[in-house]
C-alpha cells in the first residue's frame, strides 16, 4: 500500500495527484497516483519556477 505519511515534502492534490518537492524545494514532481494498481505515473517534473508557471491538477508529460 502507499504510504505518503514519511514524505513530508509532499502535498495532495484533487485528482489523485501529488507534488513532491525535491532537493531542498529547488524542483517539483507531480504525480498521479492509480491506487487500486498501487502505481504512479509522472506528469511533471521541473524547477520551482516551472511548476510556478503550470496548473498540478491538469498538467501531462509531454512526449
Amino acid at each position: 500500500m502507499l504510504s505518503w505519511g514519511r514524505h513530508r515534502n509532499a502535498s495532495i492534490l484533487k485528482n489523485r495527484r501529488v507534488v513532491f518537492n525535491i532537493k531542498g524545494n529547488d524542483y517539483r514532481l507531480v504525480v498521479s497516483v492509480a491506487y487500486r494498481f498501487q502505481a504512479v505515473y509522472v506528469k511533471f517534473i521541473g524547477t520551482h519556477k516551472e511548476y510556478d508557471a503550470i496548473d498540478a491538477e491538469t498538467v501531462e508529460m509531454e512526449d
